[in-house]
């Protein structure tokens, strides 16, 4: 999309918020604020570029009869190409899920126990990050381990502001390998173990249309870490999408209806992954990245506790806070990737 086009997009856009009628549904107001509020460092950045344009041309005539000019003219010229620059940035083609919240699954993986400790480690330190910039977050979903981890947990995280949950948290899916002496370890010898993270764009129904016939849902009775029965209803739902063989359940819920509205909100953003990642591959259009987003298969980041070291193998980040990261300070991780991917993109359009 050129600036003509962003321009007119931004003036309509000016106008729908500003009718009434439009602020009675609640979801249209806020898709239409978030992308008001994209557009608006644009537009104003390309006005600003524009005015101080017109003010050196006009400098530039001055300059002949007056010197003061002259030196304005010559700060108007160094300002000209920032702006440019910074332009340029702005109108870099965004992931359009950006503004999207999420759904995160943190597993544990190799290493038995220690393994589902670390996951509830994970998933304190998101939460804490969540609360840190003021998101919502929920537990959909989990299975809690013998000792106070998770063998699996499920996640929601939405924002309240206009930046999306998905902008910020997208780089974490993956393998995350802890190094450190586990509390089962009784020589004081360091392991390494790993949870696998999954996050997904959070999918509203709008956005994944799903046939009640290609369901198949099964009940049953819920249980908790060790086996042992947490109620006596058969109120946890397993869900099975039949064309894709994706597989969801839940037993978090009391209530038989409540697991299977999380099971289903799960179902959609899984199903609306598989869909954006069949139309990248079609699109030949998948990074060839550094910066990963959803592959669990893959080893994107170490947390040394003998040496409070957390390291992120696919940009180089390295830093010897791991506590305070663990506590939710994440913004220098996440800017590290942010900051890869813009790069990347840069070269791609330059």
């Amino acid at each position: 999309m050129n600036l003509d086009e962003l321009l007119k997009e931004y003036s309509e856009l000016e106008s729908q918020l500003g009718d009434p009628a439009v602020h009675a549904d609640q979801h249209k107001a806020r898709t239409l604020g978030r992308r008001y509020a994209q557009l608006t460092p644009i537009i104003g950045t390309y006005r600003e570029l524009e005015s101080v344009r017109e003010d050196l041309t006009a400098a530039k005539e001055l300059a002949g009869e007056d010197e003061t000019f002259a030196s304005e003219a010559a700060e108007l010229e160094e300002r000209v190409p920032q702006l440019e620059d910074r332009l340029r940035h702005l109108l870099i083609p965004r992931d359009p899920n950006d503004d999207k919240d999420i759904i995160m699954e943190i597993k544990a993986g190799e290493g038995g126990e220690e393994s589902a400790l670390f996951a509830g480690d994970l998933l304190r330190m998101y939460l804490r990050y969540a609360e840190r910039l003021g998101w919502k977050t929920e537990i959909i979903d989990s299975q809690p381990s013998d000792l106070g981890g998770y063998k699996d947990v499920t996640v929601g995280i939405r924002a309240k502001g206009d930046e999306g949950v998905w902008s910020r948290l997208k780089y974490e899916g993956g393998v995350h390998r802890v190094q450190r002496v586990p509390v089962t370890e009784s020589q004081g010898r360091i392991h390494t173990s790993a949870a696998g993270v999954l996050v997904y764009p959070e999918a509203e129904e709008v956005d994944v249309q799903i046939d009640p016939n290609d369901l198949r849902i099964d009940v049953y009775r819920s249980s908790g870490p060790g086996g042992q029965s947490v109620n006596t209803t058969d109120s946890a739902v397993r869900i099975t999408h039949l064309p894709t063989g994706v597989v969801v359940s839940c037993q978090n819920e009391k209530s038989q209806l409540q697991n299977k509205e999380s099971a289903l909100r799960i179902l959609r953003a899984r199903l609306l992954a598989i869909a954006q990642e069949e139309a990248d591959a079609a699109a030949q259009a998948e990074r060839k990245s550094q910066v990963r987003t959803v592959d669990r298969s893959e080893r994107v980041r170490t947390y040394n506790f003998p040496e409070n070291r957390i390291s992120d193998h696919r940009v180089g980040f390295k830093a010897y806070n791991l506590d305070q990261v663990l506590d939710g300070e994440l913004n220098a991780v996440t800017q590290a990737l942010i900051d890869a991917e813009m790069a990347e993109k840069l070269a791609q359009h330059s």
